[in-house]
């Protein structure tokens, strides 16, 4: 870090940073002169961040038709084998993109929606400025060259990134900094999509996960600035052109449901097919910058036959609404538009998710469609029909957004006949998703590199504490036996609300409340009555190494107050009681971690300097394995993040034991990596070592 500060000190006392520092100030001192009120402020912000995007979206659309204009018109006629030109044009572009993205910002591979949500959750909404020129062109590329993937996850990081500028450009804090990445995003939809609503909704539901008057008021500013702009230069057209489609029988409703059931399948399916792309490329030991040209290149052998899966497939989904594609075509459509999908996103490709999911929907929607009509023709909707309601389920599973799939696709269409199908499939295909898959094909990567998000929201802070650290120790017991008008007289005198019971061998019998008491002296026999007449047995129960998270799992859809925690090793053996206080001093707790892990991961400036996470499995071997953090002696260039360790999650502190099998998780700045994995395995040590002996 020393050398890091060196280098800002130098480089403020150069004439071009001198200037530009210069610029700066003066422009922020103007815009502290006209938007002189925090209202002012906030609908000001909002309406540049939300023209900007608009402009973006137009810029990043010309492109990508520039680029597919140049890769399918000019290029053929120049090569001397023009047949070929499909399989080469997407390795191409692949070729490009590798070490675009890999040399300038790293944040611009894959469908970038995740990084939004991690610099959201991390960094206070903060990301570099080169993001969005560089996922612009990345993507553009990427898509205008044939890679299947859609515009949706560039756009949304490109306006992420100008509204992260636009409030790092004026100091704003970290909450309104946050707000305006949200409208970069809400603009980039609303824009690129035509869809204003369905952008708010995307904000609100997928990145910020809460819904509070200030927020939605200055994401719903940027989505109509962003929306103008864009009408303005294509015309108030929505995105796809339907046929007028009604729901034809109110029985059509359970065949809609069970379409619902089958598009969370085939969600679930994208989801793990796609992360399971990604792995397969990270432990194919190649030139990282080289994987997406080899991707490109598997979507030019599929194209070769089927060129209906290059690019995010508009036209095709039109077809398909339209009832024109026949049904051997939709099926094979459905396998090779995810097999393209996976390969142009998992090798390293930039682009969005969004399109190949309504892809894999209307292709899923047409073949169902085909056959219910053709066996109940008289009660059912042509194919297009559910082809349409098969495009939102298929998002809502694979984003777990039912609500901005329902809207997107309303606004995408303009037709609201259909909509009681619409919601009905995609409310069920979330459902049928979340219970297959707890994560969405968003939160997934940031899972995996040990970051939980619960599905845009704020990093889960309760997963950082263990119940063990906030359980009341000394825990007030009754025993089984005890009368319920003695135990009416405990009440009494401790004014608790609830008690454990145990046996005559002191194990944990069950939990009795004082509502368990209510309801037994209403009773003609109360005076019979024993505490393990009336208690709940066996109760629900935490452990002392499990994570808060996971006992208020347990505790909030029963409502309890109270939780025994027992033994691992001997789960009657009582050893503590969780309370409703404990909870908020477990929060608290927590928040003061989350603030220490936020001032560790500020030692590293990413907007600065190239940075990613990375993870290293620490083996039996290493020097690390039952080392404590302190002593580890990292470099400068790298912090440690977390640790996962048998599917938990753990912040690592000084004590902390690094243990083999453990996933470690660091941000390490470029050139970084290798002074990391030197510290794990001890390979420093061993030299100095030998450099003693001699």
């Amino acid at each position: 870090m020393d050398a890091l500060h060196d280098l800002e000190d130098s480089a403020s006392r150069s004439p071009v940073v001198t200037w530009r520092l210069m610029v700066e100030r003066r422009l922020r001192a103007w815009v502290d002169r006209a938007l002189p009120s925090e209202l002012g402020l906030v609908l000001g912000t909002s309406i540049l961040v939300g023209l900007g995007t608009g402009i973006g979206s137009i810029l990043f659309r010309w492109l990508i038709e520039g680029v597919s204009a140049l890769a399918f018109e000019r290029l053929p006629a120049a090569l001397p084998a023009p047949g070929l030109y499909l399989l080469l044009v997407p390795a191409f572009g692949g070729l490009l993109v590798g070490p675009l993205t890999y040399f300038l910002a790293r944040e611009a591979k894959g469908h970038g929606v995740p990084e939004v949500m991690q610099a959201l959750a991390l960094r206070g909404g903060r990301i570099r400025p080169v993001v969005a020129l560089v996922k612009t062109v990345a993507s553009a590329i990427t898509i205008g060259t044939g890679g299947s993937a859609g515009q949706e996850g560039p756009i949304v990081q490109i306006g992420a990134a100008l509204g992260s500028s636009v409030g790092q450009f004026l100091r704003l804090s970290n909450a309104r900094i946050r707000n305006l990445v949200a409208c970069g995003a809400a603009g980039g939809i609303a824009a690129v999509f035509n869809a204003p609503i369905g952008g708010v909704l995307f904000a609100v539901e997928v990145l910020l996960g809460e819904l509070n008057v200030g927020n939605f008021s200055s994401v719903v500013v940027a989505a109509v600035a962003a929306s103008v702009v864009s009408r303005a230069a294509f015309g108030s057209f929505p995105a796809f052109r339907v046929p007028p489609y009604e729901l034809v029988s109110s029985w059509e409703l359970v065949l809609y449901a069970l379409l619902g059931i089958l598009a969370g399948l085939v969600a679930v399916l994208y989801i793990r097919v796609l992360y399971a792309t990604e792995d397969l490329f990270e432990r194919w030991r190649a030139p990282e910058y080289l994987k997406p040209a080899v991707g490109g290149l598997g979507v030019g052998l599929i194209a070769i036959k089927y060129p209906q899966v290059l690019g995010g497939g508009y036209g095709v989904i039109e077809r398909v609404l339209d009832s024109e594609v026949v049904v051997s075509t939709l099926l094979v459509l459905l396998v090779l538009k995810l097999v393209a999908t996976v390969l142009t996103l998992g090798s390293g490709g930039s682009g969005g998710v969004f399109a190949p999911a309504l892809f894999l929907g209307a292709a899923l929607g047409g073949v169902f469609g085909r056959a219910v009509h053709m066996w109940l023709p008289a009660i059912t909707a042509p194919a297009g029909a559910y082809a349409l309601v098969g495009m939102a389920a298929v998002f809502a599973g694979s984003a777990h957004a039912p609500m901005t799939a329902i809207v997107i696709l309303f606004e995408m269409t303009g037709d609201y006949r259909i909509i009681l199908p619409l919601m009905l499939a995609t409310v069920i295909g979330t459902l049928v998703a979340q219970r297959l898959h707890r994560e969405s094909i968003y939160t997934l990567k940031l899972v995996r590199r040990g970051i939980r998000l619960e599905r845009g929201r704020d990093v889960d802070v309760m997963q950082s504490v263990r119940v063990g650290e906030v359980m009341t120790r000394e825990v007030e017991t009754v025993p089984a036996d005890m009368s319920v008008e003695e135990l009416a007289q405990r009440f009494a005198q401790t004014h608790h609300h609830g008690f454990p019971v145990l046996n005559s061998r002191g194990e944990l019998f069950g939990i009795v409340t004082i509502q368990d008491l209510n309801r037994a002296l209403s009773r003609p026999d109360f005076t019979r009555l024993r505490v393990q007449d009336i208690a709940t047995h066996p109760p629900v129960v935490a452990y002392p190494d499990e994570t808060m998270l996971d006992a208020l799992r347990r505790m909030a859809p029963r409502d309890l107050s109270r939780l025994p925690v027992v033994s691992r090793e001997n789960p009657k053996k009582l050893v503590g009681l969780l309370l409703r206080r404990d909870i908020l001093k477990a929060y608290n707790v927590a928040m003061m971690r989350r603030l220490e892990f936020q001032q560790r991961l500020e030692q590293v400036h990413p907007r600065h300097l190239g940075a990613e996470f990375v993870e290293l499995e620490v083996t039996p071997e290493m020097w690390a394995a039952g080392k404590q953090v302190r002593e580890l002696r990292l470099p400068n260039e790298c912090i440690l993040v977390s640790i996962r360790r048998n599917g938990r999650l753990i912040i690592p502190h000084g004590d902390t034991v690094i243990q083999p099998g453990d996933c470690v998780v660091a941000l390490v700045q470029q050139g970084g990596l290798g002074a990391l994995q030197s510290a794990l395995i001890g390979a420093d040590r061993s030299a100095s070592s030998v450099q003693e002996s001699r």
